[in-house]
């Protein structure tokens, strides 16, 4: 049976080995070990990723991760195919399957990605809906661990609006059992199906889920704090939503309420100025440029784990990830 990746929980079973996978990867990668520079799980396959929004990080990433692993990256923008246009989701998933080892979509409804998903024969990745961003779940945690050894007292906190990064951190978090606080103003909170299961998952891990509207309350003592711009792609018209979170931006003064070995997250683009200062962005705790980079090592993880999972299953033993 195809699996796809929709929400970042679909993979909830093997997540942390994903992340373990895409960190040993990683560093063995940058040492030149021969094994894997020659780790090619994707040989002779084409990878379609499909863009309704424009993309920097997404697009590069995964291009360049596809190359990597031995596959040919094929990038169609919106109005290079017929989708939803002139030919229905389903006859253009039906359609792209035939040729493809498996597809990323970048879309604004989530239902969409649902739809291509359900008539695909091959895995489909979300690689970002208005409800879920799991790519980047999947980078933020890897980088997360990265700089975290101690998960078991960790607090990641959450500084902003409640839309689809914050709906697959929060999944993600409890899904490691860190314990997880989210400050959003009112009439901005996430879905409250994601909370539902942000808490379910809690529960069974062992962590907290907190939501506050002061984001103060949010950030003290807590390890990491993350944010995101006030007003999404595609909610440019919304001008007066920028009103509703003031004093939520992370500055230097919001910082001094965290733990001294904070780390600051955002996924970028950032707005700097709006809902973070440029002593933030760039100063040594600071791991924005991190995240970035590591988009591409946990989308190798994942398209190896969702399209070839007997090469990922080697590449854990050789790793020796259990």
């Amino acid at each position: 049976m195809v699996q796809h990746l929709l929400a970042i929980d679909d993979v909830q079973e093997d997540f942390k080995r994903i992340l373990k996978w895409a960190i040993e990867f990683k560093r063995l990668w940058k040492q030149g070990d021969e094994v894997a520079l020659n780790f090619l799980p994707l040989d002779t396959m084409a990878i379609g990723s499909i863009y309704e929004k424009p993309s920097t990080r997404t697009r590069v990433s995964f291009e360049v991760g596809v190359q990597r692993l031995g596959g040919s990256a094929l990038t169609l923008l919106k109005n290079d195919i017929q989708l939803g246009k002139s030919e229905t989701i389903s006859d253009t998933s039906q359609v792209l399957s035939r040729f493809l080892g498996g597809m990323t979509y970048r879309c604004f409804g989530h239902e969409d990605v649902e739809e291509l998903a359900k008539h695909a024969t091959v895995p489909v990745i979300n690689a970002l809906s208005y409800k879920h961003h799991p790519c980047q779940a999947a980078a933020d945690l890897m980088t997360v661990l990265e700089h975290h050894d101690d998960t078991e007292d960790l607090t990641v906190s959450w500084v902003g609006d409640g839309n689809n990064v914050l709906h697959d951190l929060m999944l993600a978090c409890a899904m490691l059992g860190i314990d997880f606080r989210y400050a959003c103003p009112e009439g901005y909170e996430p879905a409250a199906d994601v909370v539902e299961r942000t808490e379910g998952y809690a529960r069974t891990n062992g962590s907290s889920v907190t939501h506050t509207t002061d984001p103060i309350e949010a950030v003290k003592e807590a390890h990491v704090v993350y944010t995101d711009v006030f007003i999404s792609m595609g909610e440019e018209h919304l001008k007066d939503k920028v009103a509703a979170f003031e004093g939520y931006q992370v500055n230097e003064a919001m910082i001094q309420h965290m733990d001294p070995a904070w780390s600051f997250m955002h996924c970028l683009p950032a707005h700097r100025g709006e809902e973070v200062t440029d002593w933030v962005m760039d100063h040594e705790h600071s791991i924005v440029f991190d995240q970035a980079e590591n988009r591409m090592w946990a989308q190798m993880s994942l398209m190896t784990y969702l399209i070839n999972p007997g090469a990922w299953d080697m590449m854990c033993e050789f790793m020796a990830i259990e």
